[in-house]
């Protein structure tokens, strides 16, 4: 198969991109790497020194592409879908790139010290960075609502910024609630759930959410099963 992309299924990144390839609708091989396991490792690591997942390997045309919102746009350029994930015309293009990076940024990042926070041994927690983390949160969580204008965060089409979106808040919301007075948001996360593309991997990762630390906050449908042997 042409498309490997080097993944896990619980992680965050990993969807996003698994998200738009479900969206262009080109077969790719999975190949799930356990961080923990040398051999694993090893198989990433020779294609990218840095180790770090997703990362896609095109062996078609002899490519290895790190980095998710690259990663993207080169399955948008190179084995477009439908529908283009990231627009032609410029404005609309940077606006695109824009809400990726603020979800990358502005949602995973505080998203990802919460949990982080949580995994540490009593006397290293960091109370007063979860507690800004939070407060950062609620403050992203406004400038979304405030953004949405149409079904989708850039407007009437489903981009590579919904791509970043949908992880970002399927996790987010299990540490800072939306609350009632962001219907906007409550309802673009709804559409993002049913978004058959998103929805798949959400299936997909069910086997392995017993192992995010939050686990019992989410929604009840995504806390049975495990993972494979």
């Amino acid at each position: 198969m042409t498309l490997v992309l080097y993944h896990h299924p619980l992680a965050s990144f990993c969807h996003k991109v698994l998200i738009a390839l479900y969206e262009s609708g080109t077969p790719f091989e999975h190949r799930i790497v356990d961080l923990g396991n040398e051999v694993s490792r090893n198989e990433l690591i020779r294609f990218w020194a840095l180790g770090k997942i997703p990362l896609l390997r095109d062996e078609a045309r002899d490519k290895t592409v790190p980095e998710t919102s690259i990663i993207i746009e080169y399955i948008d350029r190179h084995y477009p879908g439908p529908q283009r994930l990231l627009p032609e015309e410029i404005d609309q293009a940077l606006q695109v790139r824009l809400w990726d990076r603020f979800f990358d940024l502005y949602v995973q990042l505080p998203m990802q010290k919460i949990v982080a926070d949580h995994m540490r041994p009593e006397g290293s927690k960091d109370p007063a960075g979860v507690t800004d983390s939070e407060r950062n949160l609620q403050a992203v969580y406004d400038m979304i609502e405030a953004q949405l204008t149409g079904p989708w965060i850039t407007g009437d089409a489903f981009t590579m910024a919904d791509c970043s979106a949908a992880p970002a808040l399927f996790y987010a919301v299990t540490l800072v609630a939306f609350g009632t007075e962001r219907p906007k948001l409550n309802a673009y996360y709804e559409r993002l759930l049913a978004r058959p593309s998103f929805a798949r991997v959400l299936q997909e990762a069910i086997p392995y959410f017993k192992f995010y630390p939050f686990h019992d906050r989410l929604a009840p449908e995504f806390r049975s099963g495990s993972p494979a042997a």
